[in-house]
């Protein structure tokens, strides 16, 4: 990857602080989802065939969500983090720890609000718990991206990055 900026750019160390926690968050979701699900489809907690494929699956995979985890990580750097101004932190912390709590926060309470939408639930149990040997995940992952756009009222450009779209 081409680094454009010092290395010491707030933008870079935000980025691996996010990637650093990329595997216990996307597990957080997974996990979320699961139990949003059941609460949500199945209050009585009666065993059928899709609750208990759901409560017996151990999420350890989540390369088919990694897109939407890098897509949500720059959103959070687009929205919040936009410019690249160095800050003092004069509580003792050094710069990764704090961004790396504010990012789990932030992705936490994005995933709370995700999940009252059920595309949202459905893509992602699509692409982790009932994930079949022969499937493609481009339609659920299309589903995950178009979801994004919509929710942050946003354009992914691969050319141009994150762009806000204008209400016209």
């Amino acid at each position: 990857m081409l680094r454009k900026f010092f290395p010491r750019d707030k933008n870079y160390i935000l980025e691996e602080a996010q990637l650093s926690l990329e595997t216990s968050l996307l597990h957080y979701l997974v996990d979320f989802v699961k139990v949003e699900y059941l609460m949500r489809c199945n209050p009585l907690g009666l065993a059928d065939d899709t609750s208990k494929k759901i409560q017996s699956h151990q999420a350890t995979q989540f390369e088919h969500l990694h897109e939407f985890y890098l897509s949500l990580a720059g959103l959070f750097r687009f929205k919040y983090y936009s410019d690249n101004q160095l800050e003092f932190l004069f509580d003792g912390r050094d710069d990764s720890r704090k961004y790396q709590e504010e990012w789990s926060l932030m992705f936490k309470r994005w995933i709370k609000e995700f999940c009252k939408h059920e595309n949202f639930t459905r893509a992602v149990l699509e692409l982790t718990v009932f994930y079949p040997d022969d499937y493609t995940p481009q339609m659920a992952g299309m589903r995950l991206s178009a979801f994004i756009t919509k929710f942050f009222e946003v354009k992914i450009d691969p050319q141009k990055g994150i762009i806000k779209k204008s209400v016209a």
